[in-house]
Formats: structure tokens, sequence, C-alpha cells
């Protein structure tokens, strides 16, 4: 049977696979076709221009590739953290099927399906793309499985940078032009002399295979508006019973016409509906001279009297162009944080597109006035001036992009650390992959300790840090609420009991303990910042759970039961992908035990004591980097390093460790050249709200974080030069002396004109600003 069953799933894996990949070969062929032919999008003349750091910023990088291996993120229109992402939603060449990148945007497709207005940054899940409007010169039927329902489009009549993008349709010669404020997307479409324009709004829309429930819509004519809500089923929102979304959208100019599909059935002059399918089509007087029709529409998770305040406050009586220069304006306002000078253009735009999106997720969830919707389902409010976030990627971001925010966005990562804290008192737990206004559950662990912990070590204030601190000790220590929805600590009572979690009471049993050990190691030094001594003791005891399943005869992480018998079947460079029946990988979470026997970034040191001596360490790291591919976002990861998978991208940096510096300087440099690109493919994998983005930041200014701690390993600077903002009128010079494109080595580094004995510091040291001075040379030693 069992033999049976396993031919069953190859052959069916199989079919899947020749089925996929002549759409998404297809799909690569004419992204690859368009960018040779066309470069890069940005030619289309609209009159309307980026500003300062802005013209560095390349949206279009990471939105297409091997689509497993796509980084998801998206050319749409928005400010930093917006509770609208407005942007082109697109399917594939020869028909609609679309999800190819999550974000709702691929390279590779030649169609747009019209303009939505919510999606995440960099996840693998279709989450959004509500309130799609797509404009045409007729009336159509609603849906993007209809074949009139597209607009095929060209790279080359693009235009995208940091609060704006801009597409020619072909197909009735009309010009899309969006910005956005946090809560409104703007919409601008020219349409051609001599056509009646109509804009068709589809109420009940979502990204991908997701659905919209329970749709309601209201036609107001005499104000020129329309209004309504859904219930949106999406990958993450689905998981907790949906996500309600009220909008209200404002027209420049008044209905010549209008109708409302419900499903099949089109009903002329109606003004309201409800149903799971609908769509609003709205024509307007057509003009003898190409005329902009222009949409406001804002968003709001509590109400439409809510989305209409919003809609008034952000946008008023602003016209396109003021509105589009303040999305600029605040972007800048992000991008100056961190000015860089010199280096090279594809350095320079590579470091400000990861700057760029390292901002873009959490997502703002509260309205104007304060209200947002709780994990309780209630509505609640913020405090004045504050901002409830949501959609916290956290099993990644943690790593890099919220120790990126305790640096030189300190005030936003206040406010994130008061919504997680928030989350837990409505939810019971402190989530991992929170989203709308729910638990997703996504991923495993306990990462917000991580988080949390760090944010408070580098002096974040302003946060209830008692009640996260009671929350996160429950959860690491007895278990979660009965009554949460939070998925917790999977295991917990045996990870307790063994000091490890046995691998024949859960899968993930080797990922899991390596994790849990890094987030007790998190809360140990949170405890006694506190001045909890027990406690600290406790959980740095727990912290050191992950020597329980080291196999020295092996020299890996490997499976142990709870008898404490190492597993016997076992192949290091076994990929959980492509191990369908996890005969090898059950105890791994994406990825080989090669990939997971780098997993203790909290303690190096520890880490490198395993092995026999120092020597075999780098030896067999060094093994693992060489046998990796130079190649961005390559179809398979292979079982070597791959930077796409956020568990082990510290890996560079334990070099440190073994009294080998130049190594990690020669590997760090190696990946910034070859696992990025300027291309459409960008990136090694999913962003994941940024984190791979944040990860190229870090490590371009010569340092890295270890999450969870105070520390920052030393790496190699890309550029002569960087001045961070930290605020307050703190700033941090990072200066390169003897800076060459082939000094990647460094000789020395001086920290506020004392050299460093070591190869790492602590945001103590940083944290009133300063001067960190690196001393370059061609070769190790200098």
């Amino acid at each position: 049977m069992s033999r049976l069953r396993r031919i069953l799933k190859w052959t069916i894996a199989v079919l899947i696979i020749v089925l996929a990949i002549p759409a998404v070969g297809v799909a690569i062929i004419w992204g690859s076709y368009e960018y040779v032919v066309h470069k890069k999008p940005g030619s289309l003349p609209t009159g309307v221009d980026p500003i300062g750091a802005g013209w560095e910023v390349d949206p279009f990088i990471g939105t297409g590739g091997v689509s497993w291996m796509c980084a998801h993120n998206t050319p749409a229109a928005t400010v930093p953290f917006g509770m609208v992402r407005l942007g082109p939603d697109t399917a594939s060449l020869f028909t609609n099927t679309q999800g190819f990148n999550r974000s709702g945007y691929f390279y590779g497709d030649n169609k747009i399906i019209g303009f939505s207005h919510t999606r995440l940054i960099g996840a693998d899940a279709l989450e959004g793309g509500v309130f799609r409007i797509f404009p045409a010169t007729a009336k159509l039927a609603p849906g993007s499985d209809k074949v009139d329902r597209f607009a095929r489009f060209s790279h080359a009549e693009e235009k995208a940078f940091p609060g704006y993008y801009a597409v020619r349709l072909p197909k009735g010669d009309i010009l899309a032009e969006l910005t956005a404020t946090t809560r409104v997307g703007v919409h601008r479409y020219t349409f051609p002399a001599n056509f009646t324009p109509h804009l068709q709004l589809d109420v009940t829309s979502a990204l991908g295979d997701r659905r919209c429930e329970n749709g309601q819509v209201w036609l107001l004519p005499e104000q020129r508006q329309v209004e309504g809500s859904v219930r949106l089923f999406g990958s993450f929102s689905g998981r907790y019973d949906g996500l309600d979304v009220y909008f209200v959208a404002e027209f420049d100019r008044p209905f010549d016409a209008f109708g409302i599909w419900n499903g099949t059935e089109f009903t002329q002059d109606a003004k309201a509906a409800q149903g799971n399918e609908l769509s609003v089509n709205l024509q307007f007087a057509g003009s003898s001279e190409r005329q902009p029709i222009e949409v406001r529409l804002a968003l709001s998770y509590v109400s439409i009297a809510n989305a209409r305040e919003n809609l008034e406050a952000e946008t008023g009586n602003r016209s396109f162009e003021t509105i589009c220069q303040n999305a600029q304006e605040r972007w800048q306002e992000k991008l100056d944080r961190i000015q860089i000078r010199g280096g090279s253009e594809w350095y320079r735009r590579s470091f400000y597109t990861a700057l760029y999106r390292a901002f873009q997720m959490p997502t703002t969830f509260n309205d104007v006035n304060g209200e947002y919707t709780g994990f309780d389902r209630a509505v609640h409010e913020v405090s004045d001036g504050a901002t409830y976030y949501t959609d916290f990627s956290l099993w990644d971001s943690f790593r890099t992009v919220h120790p990126l925010y305790n640096l030189i966005a300190r005030d936003e990562q206040r406010d994130m650390m008061v919504s997680l804290v928030e989350m837990a008192k409505a939810g019971g737990g402190l989530p991992r992959w929170p989203s709308g206004c729910g638990y997703t559950n996504c991923m495993f662990g306990t990462p917000a300790d991580i988080a949390v912990t760090e944010a408070y070590l580098k002096g974040i204030r302003g946060f209830d840090i008692e009640t996260a601190y009671e929350k996160m000790r429950q959860t690491a220590l007895v278990g979660k609420p009965a009554d949460s929805r939070f998925g917790g600590r999977d295991g917990l009572a045996d990870y307790l009991k063994y000091g490890y979690c046995p691998s024949d009471s859960m899968s993930k049993a080797v990922s899991a303990t390596l994790e849990y050990a890094w987030c007790d190691h998190a809360l140990s030094l949170l405890a006694r910042a506190l001045g909890d001594d027990d406690d600290a003791a406790a959980f740095a005891r727990n912290a050191q759970s992950y020597r329980n399943l080291w196999d020295a005869s092996r020299l890996f992480f490997v499976p142990r039961d709870s008898s404490g018998a190492f597993m016997e079947n076992f192949d290091p460079l076994v990929l959980s992908y492509t191990d369908w029946d996890r005969e090898y990988t059950d105890d791994f979470v994406e990825g080989s035990a090669l990939m997971w026997r780098w997993g203790v970034p909290f303690d190096p040191e520890g880490l490198v004591s395993l092995f026999p001596s120092e020597e075999q360490f780098v030896q067999e790291l060094e093994n693992y980097f060489e046998r990796t591919n130079d190649t961005v976002g390559e179809w398979h990861p292979g079982s070597y390093y791959w930077h796409g998978n956020e568990p082990f991208f510290h890996a560079a940096y334990l070099f440190n460790a073994a009294g080998r510096p130049d190594l990690t300087q020669k590997w760090v440099r190696r990946i910034l050249d070859t696992k990025y690109s300027n291309s459409y493919v960008g990136l090694d994998g999913n962003d994941d709200g940024g984190t791979l983005s944040a990860w190229f930041v870090f490590s371009a200014l010569g340092f890295y974080p270890i999450a969870g701690t105070t520390r920052y390993e030393i790496g190699t600077p890309l550029f002569p030069e960087a001045v961070l903002d930290l605020g307050d009128g703190k700033t941090l010079t990072v200066i390169a002396e003897n800076h060459a494109q082939e000094n990647l080595y460094v000789k020395a580094v001086s920290l506020n004109g004392r050299e460093l004995s070591g190869w790492s510091f602590t945001h103590d040291d940083i944290a009133e600003g300063g001067e960190l001075r690196f001393t370059m040379a061609a070769a190790p030693g200098g």
C-alpha cells in the first residue's frame, strides 16, 4: 500500500509539473523578452516624475521570475505602511490565470484585469485584491474569467516609482495612473476622444482563486459616489472566518448611466444590491477631446462611515498631482533615513529599492478617527497620533526588518509593539503572522518573543512590556490559553520535558527545537532586563536545548525520539520541497538538514564548539557556500546555501565566531553581488514583508543584527559612506576608508575612534550615534 501510494503521489506530481511548466515557462519567456527588448519600464511619458531618492527605486524589481521562487513584490502605488496598495492585477499570456505572483502582478504576464486596492508585500499568500476597477470604452461583463475582460499591455508603456504607477492600455488607448494616501486609492483614467468611458467596479473581487462573500453595494448618483462592503476570504483571512472590508468611492464627474451586475444578471439604473458576485458599471459622457476621469476610493475595516471620513480627511479637494507629490514626499522622508554616498549605480538602485520594500509592510489598520477592528472582532481605538498595524510577517521579519526599525524607525516600531500587545490582549497570545483582524498561525514557533525582546533591549519604550512578558512567558512555559486561536508552541510539554521536541510525537521537531531555543534565549535576556533572575536562568537553560539534538557522530542536528534515539534514516541533502512522503524531512521546515545545521544564530560560539575544531567548522561551512549557485531566483534552490529562505541567511556571519572574519566578508559580498539583481527577478525567493530586502540594507552598511539580542556582527560595507538617522537628532556615520570595488576585506574597524578588538559590537555602542569606520583592503589582513 505504501509503495502504491508513493507511485500515485509521484504520478500526480509529474502531471502537475507537466501541466504547470508550459504556463510558467511561457510567462517567464515573455517576461524575459520584454525585459531584453524594452530593458525596463519607465519610458511612458505621463508628466509625473519621481523626486529625490525615488529616482533610484525600481518597484518592478522582484515582481517576476520562476513563480514558486518569486519575491512576490508589486509596483503598486502606496505610501509607507499604507492600508491601500493600489496596483495592477495581471493574468497570464494565453489564459486569465492569476497568481504566479501572490501580490497580484507578475512580470511575465501580458494582461491587466483591473486595478485593486489591497495586497500583501513579498508573501506567498493571495490576500486582498478588493474593489477592483477596470476602465473600458464599452460596458463589460464582470469577472476576470470573461473573454473580453482584460487589456493587454507592454512593459515599454509602464512607469512606476514610490507613490505612483502608470500604464497605457492599448485596447481603448486608455492611460491609467494611480497614486495613494494611507487609506485612499486615487485613480486617474484618461480616455480617448470620441469614445464613451466606462468604469467597472468589481465589488466582490479578490486575488487569484480567493473569494468575497456578503457583498453589498449602494450607488449615490447625486453625490457621484458608490459605497459598500464585503467579507474577504483570502489565503489568511479565510483562516479566521473572513475579514470585513468597507469602501466609499467618489468620482470627479457625474454618471451618464449606471447599473449593477449581480452574478450574470445586469440591472440598468439599479442603486443597490447584495450578493457574492457584484459588479457596478458606470458610464460617463464622452468628449471630443481626451478626458481624464478620477476616482478616489477609501477603505475602512470598521464601517462605511469611517471609510467616508478617511476619504474626506486624506484627499479633500486636493488634486491628483498634489496627492502624488505628498506620497512621494512621505517616501522621501523614509528613504532619507539612510543617505549613502558613492557606490555604483547598480548598488545604489539595489540599496534604495531594498530600503523602499522594508517600509511597505506591516499595514496601517486603524482609520483616521483611531478606530480599528481587534482580534476579538470588537471596535477599539488607538491613542492620539498612534497607529495600529497588522500584516506582520513575523516569522521572517523579526530577523532583519524589525531590527532595522529599531535603528531608523523607532516611533513606528513602538506603535508596532503596541499593536502586537493589543492583539495578545484581545486574542490571548502574541501572534506569529497576524493579518487583518486575526491569527493566521502561518509557520511555527513564537517569533514575537524575539521581536518584542529586541525592541525593549534596544530602548523602545511606550508599550506594555509587563503584559507582553506575561503573555510570552505563559506561551513558553505553560501553553497558550485554552480559548485562544493562537497556535502557540506545538509540542511544548515534550520540549520542556525532554529538552527537545521528540520526532515521534510531532512534525517539524528539529526546526521547532532550534527556533524555540532562540526564542528562549531572547526571553532570558528580557527577563534579566526586567529584574527576574529566576526566569532568566530558566530560559537560558532552555535556550541550550538545541545541543540535545546534536549528533556528534554525524555532526548534524538529527531528529531524536522520546527514548533518546537518533533517527537512523537520515540524509542531510534531501529537501523538504521534494521529499513528498516526508521520509527524511518531516522534522525540518522549508529546507534540508544541511541548511538547518547552521540554525543557531543566537549562540554562534556555542555552535562552533559542537564541531571537533574551529578549522573543521570553517571547512564544512565554506563547503556549504562553495556548492551553491550564483544565480538569482533559480528554479530549484538546491540542498546547499539558499539565500531565499530566512532561517539560514545569517550563515555567512558565522565565520566570525570561528576566527575567520575574512570569509564572512568574502561570502557576504558574494551574496550581495549574486543573490540580488536589478532585474524583474531581483531576489532569491519570497521577500516576506521586506525581509530579504532588509538583509541587503544591513549587509550593505557593513554590519548585521542578531535578532533578539543587542549584538551586531561585522561584515563588509558596500559604500564609501552612509549616514543613518537614528532619530532625536542622532546620526550614525559609516565610513569605508580606501573604498574600491576590489577592496572587500576589512583590515580594521573603529567605533567612535576606538579600534574594535573583535568582530561584533552592541546596540548600546551606537545608540547615541557616532562614527563606525572601516579600513578596507584587497586581501585578508590588508
